[in-house]
């Protein structure tokens, strides 16, 4: 797939438009808990993928999995981490805490980012950055309480880590000119989260109607649109597509409130409308500059 700047950019906001449902969904979950709700949708990640790749790809895709380098295996394990790690802070902390200690996502990409491929951040992207961050901060900092729910933040902090760590990957391997297919990586990550919690979610509680959401989760939430992230950011630089994942907090809350009637309070807008603020005034200089 030949992406353009904007098309990456408009593709990317889609995607993260379709990782925001996890949080409307399961709230209309019957019965399914914590580390069942991980397994059964990276299990059904797993399944949506062995069906999407060869459709795609071919049967090739599996041979390419096979002889996977080191940049495949560790995308695909970052993978893992994120389909993961974002539950278990859940299970130790609140959701603010886990959603405040992601939005240094975009710090820590950009700082991996020059670290490791060397470029330079446009001043620009660090300005959003900034705001975006502040946003977020706004709208949960008055609840954070660190030094209570310490170990749940650092699980938490497992989730941009791993974020930053595979974009920057990604966008290494293009940079060197290797050509490998990190797309797979998302099935190799899946695979992993679902062994890792399988033991964790014994004895299963699920209903079939926890089932039919997770199973909507695992294609809709996971499996597409992260094989979509990875094209994207074959375009886009690291900070940007960290950058633009922040929106997956603004959708989510949103369709909260639309979905399940979890009416946001007033530092939510304001901190929500700051951050969409930030992602569109990066936007529209970077194309002036371009154009």
């Amino acid at each position: 797939m030949k992406l353009t700047h904007s098309k990456a950019v408009a593709l990317m906001i889609l995607v993260t438009l379709m990782w925001s449902i996890a949080g409307v969904v399961t709230r209309h979950l019957e019965s399914a808990r914590s580390f069942e709700i991980t397994f059964w949708r990276s299990f059904f990640t797993v399944l949506s993928l062995l069906v999407i790749l060869p459709v795609f790809q071919g049967r090739a895709v599996f041979s390419k999995i096979r002889q996977g380098g080191i940049t495949f295996w560790l995308s695909g394990i970052c993978w893992s981490v994120m389909f993961t790690a974002f539950m278990v802070a859940l299970t130790l902390t609140t959701v603010a805490n886990v959603l405040v200690t992601m939005a240094i996502g975009p710090f820590l990409t950009a700082l991996l980012a020059r670290i490791f491929i060397g470029h330079r951040i446009p001043p620009r992207t660090w300005f959003a950055i900034a705001m975006a961050g502040a946003g977020i901060a706004w709208m949960y900092g008055g609840q954070m309480d660190l030094a209570s729910h310490l170990g749940g933040t650092l699980v938490a902090l497992l989730v941009p880590l791993a974020g930053a760590s595979n974009w920057t990957l990604v966008q290494h391997g293009h940079a060197h000119g290797q050509r490998i297919d990190l797309v797979p990586a998302v099935l190799l990550g899946a695979v992993v989260s679902s062994l890792v919690t399988l033991p964790l979610s014994l004895p299963f509680s699920a209903t079939p109607h926890d089932l039919g959401l997770l199973a909507l989760l695992g294609l809709v939430q996971l499996a597409i649109p992260c094989v979509l992230s990875v094209l994207c950011a074959s375009v886009l630089k690291a900070p940007e597509v960290a950058l633009l994942a922040l929106l997956e907090v603004i959708f989510g809350i949103l369709l909260a409130w639309i979905g399940a009637n979890e009416v946001p309070g007033a530092s939510v807008l304001t901190g929500g409308a700051l951050v969409i603020a930030a992602l569109v005034l990066n936007e529209l200089i970077g194309w002036r500059q371009r154009a």
